[in-house]
């Protein structure tokens, strides 16, 4: 990432540094990924949940009444007339909690009316009705193994509010973001916060993470106040070679006009480093 700045300093050019494409681009997929995260939970725990109960004790309720025609017709005295009076008077077999269905169900609910059919049921085909069924009301024939309980729809919401709470985290620092940008004239240096501090207030400039994550920071104090700017080259700026390196002109302008102590990471100090902890570790035996 090293750069050096050939442009000549005199001509003074204020160097803006916008939101990178590589920061814009990951938050919206973070924002993209939490909304569908987020639409996918509210769907289950609002409707999806309770539908696929309803799917669960309806085709529950064409398999029983494949068993108990098979029973009655044993018997030999199952007739038409006989079989709709039955059918008629049995009902859906659905659990005591009804806010685990969808609203506008009726309870007690009635068997669906192609059940009352006996020539449609003799066959013992349940399996065949039960797609009939399902195709004239648009819902899908694939049932759960087991239904939904109140706790697990619950999770859906839990769900659903961090999904939202996070997609909304990422459109607050997408949107901020892309409206912000670090500038350098031939006075001053402008944080992303609007922070304007000139260069005879800036005291330490600390680049030790600059080469590696592309951080630098800087401690101020003077008549425009006290405090640290925070300069970020990989989201704004960049360091591409085909844009110029905007991050590192950036950092060479500021750099050019700076007058205080600067702190920059070095192999000498990283040696310089070990030996002293290898002279204060305890002799080995």
């Amino acid at each position: 990432m090293g750069f050096s700045l050939v442009e000549n300093m005199s001509e003074e050019k204020t160097i803006v540094c916008r939101p990178t494409r590589w920061f814009t681009v990951r938050a919206a997929v973070m924002l993209l990924m939490f909304s569908v995260f987020a639409v996918l939970f509210y769907t289950d725990g609002a409707t999806g949940y309770r539908k696929k109960n309803e799917t669960f004790y309806l085709q529950k309720t064409f398999e029983a009444a494949n068993q108990e025609f098979s029973e009655l017709a044993k018997k030999g005295d199952l007739t038409p007339d006989v079989w709709h009076q039955y059918a008629a008077s049995r009902t859906v077999a659905l659990p005591e909690d009804h806010s685990v269905l969808p609203d506008g169900m009726t309870f007690p609910q009635p068997w669906p009316p192609i059940l009352h059919d006996y020539e449609r049921m003799k066959p013992l085909q349940w399996n065949i009705l039960w797609r009939e069924y399902t195709k004239e009301r648009g819902m899908s024939d694939k049932s759960v193994e087991e239904p939904y309980d109140a706790r697990k729809i619950k999770e859906q919401w839990i769900v659903f509010w961090i999904s939202l709470s996070l997609a909304a985290t990422a459109a607050f620092f997408l949107l901020r973001t892309i409206r912000r940008s670090i500038t350098a004239d031939h006075v001053a240096v402008t944080d992303p916060r609007g922070q304007r501090v000139p260069y005879t207030d800036l005291r330490t400039l600390d680049l030790r993470k600059w080469e590696t994550k592309g951080l630098a920071f800087i401690d101020y104090d003077g008549p425009s106040g006290k405090g640290r700017l925070r300069i970020d080259g990989l989201t704004y700026g960049g360091f591409k070679t085909e844009d110029d390196q905007p991050a590192e002109r950036l950092m060479q302008a500021i750099k050019h006009h700076f007058s205080g102590e600067i702190i920059e990471f070095t192999r000498e100090t990283t040696e310089e480093t070990e030996e002293s902890q290898e002279e204060s570790a305890p002799p080995k035996i």
